[in-house]
């Protein structure tokens, strides 16, 4: 115990020039952005549901089926669940002084689905959601904290697969959370 009565940190930072905000900040702007996303999402997706039909006749029924039976319920539980792993993510990163794989992996995945709003804002030639945080807070934060993280000399180099896999594992996670919270909600298959 320290002089203070307060326990010294059991698992101190192994890197001191890496701030609480490279790490824990992919937590607290997963939330803000996510927000974005729970405010917006399912009453924008049943709103334009019709048009996006239309303009996108190649996509497969049952993907409209699915993401039409989503509700705002279903949906807020299945934006916890995400939430989980990022926090997990982010802890990862805290405890390894940003050296984890686990970390950088989550936040490679967080940025480049910012990329990924903005593509599908620029498919529909307006407003989709997620699509105004991530601008202004997913694809800054993600730079900036792999900035830190080449700075502090922990940055795992970024190859092609990883760009992939990055993505693969974000697109998982959202499956796998919308699965989950079917379960939770009681919400029925399409």
């Amino acid at each position: 115990m320290s002089s203070r009565g307060v326990e010294p940190d059991e698992n101190p930072n192994p890197n001191p020039n890496l701030n609480r905000a490279v790490t824990y900040g992919l937590l607290a702007a997963w939330a803000l952005h996510d927000a974005e996303e729970v405010l917006a999402g399912p009453r924008w997706l049943r709103e334009h549901l019709p048009e996006l039909r239309e303009r996108f006749p190649a996509v497969p029924e049952a993907v409209w089926k699915a993401a039409d039976s989503v509700d705002e319920r279903e949906f807020a539980v299945a934006v916890a669940g995400v939430g989980a792993f990022v926090a997990v993510a982010a802890v990862a990163g805290r405890r390894s002084g940003g050296r984890s794989a686990f970390y950088q992996a989550a936040l490679n995945g967080f940025g480049l689905h910012g990329l990924v709003h903005l593509a599908q804002a620029a498919a529909v030639r307006g407003y989709t959601p997620g699509s105004a945080t991530s601008p202004l807070i997913v694809v800054p934060f993600a730079l900036w904290a792999r900035g830190r993280l080449r700075r502090a000399g922990v940055l795992r180099p970024t190859r092609a697969r990883d760009v992939v896999t990055g993505l693969a594992v974000a697109a998982g996670v959202t499956v796998a959370a919308h699965g989950l919270a079917r379960k939770v909600t009681g919400h029925p298959r399409f």
